[in-house]
């Protein structure tokens, strides 16, 4: 099989054009036709269905979409592990970062490539546990910072941080003006507010409803929206209240409008890891990148928790006594997660 004829196809299929991919690759589209073509031949099967307004997939074509962009990557991966036998720490590094943290470390982690790591190529890829974990498996992430990572072979993981989940508010919330919320709420309280929940199988929402479940409680959903910005606007505007890490309101330039409550009997505990696979082999550019997404990602979540984040004022924690242990959970002990 032609690595070029592979790439061609690649690129065609994803996006969806022969005029697309010819302008892309730089290369004449009858020639681009020819050369995918061919590889439809040697192996005999129809990888794309071609009409007037592009092409698609056949089946045999999302087959070999899946592994072509592995084989693709452990390409790359060679030739950087070929540079890095002269000294030269280069190469692209795919990293995937999940939407309550990208605005936050973006920045600051484009900043320490281009210091440490000027000759890697960075590319960063935005979206939820589900796609990130489709992405570490077919090859398209090197890396990726996920919540509550499921435990698999197949993936290595390092935990960067742990947050206990809070309780957002709006600052003036139009139905609770004459009974404002406690600075700290128990969680069977919580289970009884209006809520604005992303829909499973999201991971917060998945903690959320086990760690309720565990005590009987069913939280109650006004709304169901699958956005992190979304879920805050809804919130700003008093349709309901969002249980999310304080540090999700980095995602705003004004953080004022929102109020974070404390949920206690018990906390709710995320946490946060750094992983990649187990199952293909890591150039030291990868492992220079590691060890700066951990620490980028510490430093910006512990800053923004300590009221450091200088892109985004820091919301008001309405102020309250220590939290209380819960029940089943001693004082002086760390509470359990839930995987």
């Amino acid at each position: 099989m032609d690595l070029k004829q592979l790439e061609y196809f690649v690129r065609v299929a994803e996006l969806g054009s022969f005029t697309r991919a010819s302008i892309a690759l730089n290369i004449a589209q009858p020639a681009l036709s020819r050369q995918v073509r061919m590889l439809e031949v040697e192996l005999r099967q129809n990888l794309l269905d071609r009409n007037g307004r592009g092409v698609k997939l056949t089946e045999s074509g999302k087959l070999l979409l899946e592994h072509g962009r592995g084989i693709l990557h452990q390409v790359e991966v060679a030739r950087e592990e070929m540079g890095s036998a002269r000294g030269a720490l280069a190469g692209r590094v795919s990293v995937g970062l999940p939407p309550s943290l990208s605005r936050l470390i973006t920045v600051p982690l484009a900043r320490a490539f281009m210091q440490h790591l000027p000759q890697a190529r960075l590319t960063l890829t935005e979206g939820f546990s589900v796609q990130m974990y489709e992405g570490l498996r077919v090859g398209n992430l090197d890396m990726a910072v996920l919540y509550n990572p499921v435990r698999s072979p197949d993936l290595e993981m390092s935990t960067l941080h742990e947050e206990q989940l809070v309780l957002i508010a709006a600052r003036d919330h139009p139905l609770r003006q004459d009974t404002p919320l406690p600075a700290t709420l128990s969680l069977r309280e919580v289970a009884a507010l209006p809520l604005i929940l992303p829909s499973r199988p999201n991971v917060f929402r998945i903690l959320i409803d086990a760690e309720m479940a565990r005590f009987g409680l069913k939280p109650q959903v006004t709304l169901e929206v699958d956005g992190l910005n979304a879920i805050l606007n809804l919130v700003r505007e008093g349709l309901g209240h969002a249980v999310l890490p304080a540090y999700t309101l980095s995602s705003f330039s004004n953080a004022t409008p929102f109020v974070l409550h404390g949920i206690h009997s018990p906390r709710i505990m995320s946490e946060l890891n750094l992983v990649w696979s187990s199952r293909r082999p890591s150039t030291e550019t990868h492992k220079r990148a590691l060890a700066l997404i951990r620490e980028v990602v510490q430093q910006a979540v512990a800053g923004h928790a300590a009221g450091e984040d200088r892109e985004a004022p820091p919301p008001v924690l309405a102020t309250a006594p220590p939290t209380p242990p819960t029940p089943s959970e001693p004082a002086g002990q760390r509470p359990s997660r839930r995987r």
